[in-house]
């Protein structure tokens, strides 16, 4: 029986994400399992896929946002979606990939504050000064953080993994991987955690 890492596939002007972003971990800590966490950029993936951002769909884009303040409720969380949305996130994704290296529960603690911030709070995380000084207030240095948001070889990094994202077939966020099989949206927690526990089926 394996027992890798969950891959965690995000984007983080996904709403959705910030949901499960707070469910996941409890999920591996029940299953011994790490988090690898993995931003992307969905409009890469839409390029492939035809598709575009939610709320700009007819009638899906309505159900979306309908239903994203649904499962706050329903999860007992705080939700607005921010004045600029959906954002562009290479900033606080390329960020997450420099803190990443330094540790992935560094990454896993930077993504749900920064995405905490942005559907709680309404913070423009696109914004470089923004994401780093939210990353500041975990301990990071906040200049580093800025400068991930512009260093080649961050760019590449995130690059890299929309590439590996398209290969893979991960098309949504969020997108959960588990001894290489896949689960997309938070709606599949449950059964992921039901996989988890019965060694799948």
């Amino acid at each position: 029986m394996r027992h890798g890492p969950i891959e965690f596939w995000f984007e983080y002007s996904s709403p959705y994400a910030y949901f499960a972003a707070f469910e996941i971990g409890d999920i591996a800590k029940r299953h011994s399992r790490s988090i690898v966490w993995r931003p992307f950029l969905l409009g890469a993936v839409f390029k492939v896929t035809r598709m575009e951002p939610l709320p700009g769909q007819p009638m899906r884009g309505a159900y979306a946002i309908h239903d994203w303040q649904r499962l706050a409720r329903l999860r007992r969380v705080p939700f607005s979606l921010p004045a600029v949305f959906p954002i562009i996130s290479l900033a606080p994704a390329r960020m997450t990939y420099a803190v990443d290296a330094m540790g992935p529960d560094m990454a896993g603690a930077l993504a749900r504050h920064l995405l905490a911030a942005m559907y709680e709070r309404g913070a423009n995380i696109a914004e470089v000064s923004t994401s780093a000084h939210l990353g500041a207030e975990l301990g990071h240095d906040e200049q580093m953080l800025a400068d991930a948001a512009s260093d080649q070889r961050w760019k590449d990094a995130l690059r890299a993994r929309n590439e590996e994202a398209v290969e893979r077939g991960i098309f949504g966020s969020p997108f959960f991987v588990v001894d290489g099989e896949g689960f997309w949206g938070s709606d599949r927690l449950a059964m992921l955690d039901r996989w988890l526990a019965s060694g799948g089926w």
